[in-house]
């Protein structure tokens, strides 16, 4: 499976096949090829495979992947919370330490 993410492009260095930028993916910032996307400029989204920018996205559309996103995470984490709680409930029934507490 292939994973490619949106970034907002914050610098931009070098023209042609050495072009590379700063993207920011939610404030966690890498440098990427923008090779593959020379109409690309600073404050524009890409969606970034393995280092590479392979395409320019709209502000909308990027805006809106990156809210699905957050939400995935947000869920994955109640998800996560949920689960340690009730495990830490079913530990506590079947410890010894129930009949005293």
């Amino acid at each position: 499976m292939c994973l490619a993410v949106p970034g907002k492009i914050i610098s931009i260095e070098g023209k042609d096949l050495a072009c590379r930028g700063r993207v920011s993916f939610g404030g966690v910032v890498k440098e990427v090829s923008l090779a593959y996307v020379p109409e690309a400029r600073v404050d524009d989204y890409v969606v970034v495979h393995v280092g590479f920018a392979i395409s320019k996205l709209d502000t909308d559309e990027a805006e809106q992947t990156l809210h699905y996103l957050e939400q995935i995470v947000n869920n994955i984490d109640s998800t996560e919370r949920h689960s340690r709680v009730a495990a830490r409930s079913a530990s506590l029934e079947r410890s010894p330490l129930s009949k005293v507490i």
